[in-house]
């Protein structure tokens, strides 16, 4: 694992990579399943509970392009500490909400955490990790995965044994560890350049070239899809007799098989190229998604969640890479920071329009909605994209 990293880098890599893995626990285990269910009873409806999930995706699209072009300019390590900050903090405001609006003010501030460590964090990997980036940045991604996939289900059973208040502390616990692990952390050493090519290279366009954003428009398919299910899945399956615990299970099953994959597919991207995988993944992801309401059981969903979560990996292992190929190379924060703040565009879109598909009509509207927007990310990128313009190195 070590060859294609700097050696004196690879301290860096395992810290960031276990900070990663405890920020996106603390992040995961503070919605999924508990804030849906969080607020049904606080009095929100389908529609509202759309807009409280997508609350802390909104603030990524206004602040996750600005995190990555402050770490070019000022260095990745002061953005990763502000992340900490959130990541500590905000838990401990869920314990006092009162209101749909109060718990959607909550998420809009946690929402400044994961806005801010994804696209840093991801640079700071490409920054230590210069080559076979497909495969680097994919055991990065199962680091962070290996926390998804718990949080689901530790969530579940805290509120099956507890109440929600515990699954909040449990998330305040690993936010402080968090900001914590942080600390060691120092500057990473790119590769090559300066600040000045930096901005240089902002100038000429050289991170709003049309693969960079139709790469970022075909990640923010799946993640349409993805908050959509998110946010509605829960209720669904309650809707047809599955038990909270075993809601968890299905998110767990989900996000075990991208972390145990994604490495995998990363490693596949680097040698076969990009193209293909984002293709297949988004075609898988949107089968997955439109029978999402035809199962009517806990076997069937857990399945197309399982199905759902190999189509996922697939095309995230090739798509950041792919990004940081084309990227400039001192301008890879701001093109990260470009296709996060899209891809939380489509993430904040998916469960609103979701919910009002739900609201209006069904749960089958709002999933087969759901996957009609990732064919038409899919068809996007494949209009773009004809061939590979980057060696996937």
């Amino acid at each position: 694992m070590t060859d294609g990293i700097k050696p004196r880098s690879v301290g860096l890599f395992l810290i960031l990579s276990f900070v990663g893995g405890a920020a996106i626990f603390s992040s995961t285990i503070a919605k999924n399943p508990v804030l849906p269910l969080l607020a049904q009873s606080l009095g929100a409806d389908p529609a509202a509970i759309g807009l409280i999930a997508a609350a802390s995706t909104v603030t990524g699209i206004a602040t996750s392009l600005l995190a990555g072009r402050l770490s070019d300019r000022f260095g990745r390590r002061p953005l990763l500490l502000l992340s900490g900050i959130v990541f500590a903090t905000a838990p401990f405001l869920y314990l006092f909400v009162t209101s749909p609006t109060e718990l959607a003010l909550v998420r809009a501030y946690h929402g400044l955490a994961t806005a801010v460590f994804g696209p840093v964090a991801s640079a700071y990997v490409t920054d230590v990790a210069p080559i076979r980036r497909g495969e680097r940045l994919g055991y990065f991604s199962s680091a962070q995965l290996a926390g998804r996939a718990i949080a689901p289900a530790i969530g579940g059973a805290l509120i099956a044994v507890g109440s929600w208040e515990w699954v909040y502390l449990a998330s305040a616990v690993a936010g402080v560890g968090v900001l914590a692990g942080m600390w060691p952390l120092r500057e990473p050493e790119p590769a090559g350049g300066g600040a000045d090519s930096t901005e240089t290279d902002m100038e000429k366009g050289g991170v709003a070239t049309p693969t960079i954003l139709a790469t970022s428009i075909a990640e923010a398919g799946q993640y349409f899809a993805f908050g959509a299910i998110e946010a509605f899945l829960p209720l669904y399956a309650l809707s047809i007799g599955v038990a909270p615990t075993v809601i968890g299970l299905l998110f767990a099953a989900q996000v075990g098989i991208r972390t145990v994959s994604r490495p995998l597919f990363g490693r596949l991207s680097d040698a076969r190229g990009r193209r293909r995988p984002i293709l297949a993944g988004l075609l898988v992801s949107a089968g997955a998604t439109a029978l999402l309401p035809f199962a009517t059981d806990w076997e069937g969903l857990l399945a197309l969640s399982a199905i759902f979560g190999v189509g996922l990996s697939v095309a995230q292992a090739a798509t950041q890479a792919f990004v940081a190929d084309v990227a400039p190379e001192r301008g890879r924060g701001t093109a990260l920071g470009v296709m996060s703040t899209i891809m939380d565009i489509g993430q904040a879109s998916g469960p609103i329009a979701v919910g009002l598909l739900v609201a209006v009509g069904s749960y089958t509207a709002g999933f087969v909605g759901a996957a009609l927007v990732v064919l038409g990310a899919t068809a996007v990128f494949g209009i773009v994209v004809r061939s590979e313009t980057a060696p996937g190195s």
